[in-house]
């Protein structure tokens, strides 16, 4: 079985104050609960990851250079992840970054998520979406919120495939024409959720509308981080505030 940060569902709330809180110290239990300083023990558990963990069965010819793409990986966050910019920035080969980002996800330091592909979407293949397991790291506070989404619903799913052995898998959509949404939740390859994530109220996805009508017997939803409405509108996009949102189970919200 395998553990992740805590999560609303877990905390059983929907309080602001404590999405808030998870947004700010992360959802591991020292910080979260106020055992330790939640900036000093990020700076720490990143340093034990590369400098601990990963050089104790890891040979890496050159660690400071695989740390600072550690350190620089945060900022990626909310787009997908081009391995040929990252050779170019801290440049070392592809093979190299390839390597290391395994290793980084090996350790549960990171995670991919792979495009949601169908016949009927005109959608790119390749690149790879990448989050933090510490969402603390990642500084812009609408990717952080969207990193906290997606930790939350890999727990979940990961959740399904332990225990029931179900074929549920994490994506995310996006197109040649340059539609996006954040995350696609499939169930044996078909699209049964979908989730857009915006920092405040604001106007429904244009591209989550334009999923939502070629799959329209998925569900789909825009969360807030700071948002009040709750609604539905008229292409059946439920919209309302992420900490309603989190505080179930994403197959609650399929049977609801």
């Amino acid at each position: 079985m395998r553990l992740y940060p805590l999560s609303l569902n877990e905390l059983n709330s929907e309080k602001q104050s404590d999405l808030d809180d998870l947004m700010a110290k992360s959802g591991f239990p020292e910080p979260f609960l106020g055992k330790v300083n939640a900036q000093r023990w990020s700076n720490e558990y990143r340093h034990r990851v590369l400098r601990d963990d990963v050089a104790s069965v890891e040979t890496l010819s050159d660690l400071g250079e695989a740390e600072h793409l550690l350190i620089n990986l945060p900022e990626k966050v909310g787009s997908p992840l081009s391995i040929n910019s990252l050779r170019e920035d801290i440049n070392v080969s592809h093979k190299t970054i390839s390597r290391w980002l395994n290793i980084f996800e090996n350790f549960y330091a990171v995670f991919r998520i792979s495009p949601f592909n169908s016949s009927k979407i005109r959608a790119l293949k390749k690149e790879q979406k990448h989050y933090h397991f510490d969402w603390t790291l990642v500084e812009n506070r609408s990717f952080r919120f969207e990193n906290l989404v997606a930790v939350q619903l890999l727990t979940q799913v990961h959740l399904l495939q332990d225990t029931l052995g179900e074929k549920y898998d994490l994506c995310y959509f996006r197109d040649k024409d340059k539609r996006e949404v954040d995350f696609v939740i499939t169930h044996n390859r078909i699209p049964v959720l979908f989730v857009e994530c915006k920092q405040s109220d604001a106007q429904v996805s244009e591209h989550l509308v334009y999923l939502k009508r070629k799959f329209q017997k998925a569900r789909a939803f825009q969360i807030s981080l700071e948002g009040i409405k709750d609604y539905v509108n008229r292409d059946g996009v439920r919209v309302l505030p992420g900490r309603f949102f989190l505080r179930k189970n994403f197959m609650e919200w399929l049977s609801g």
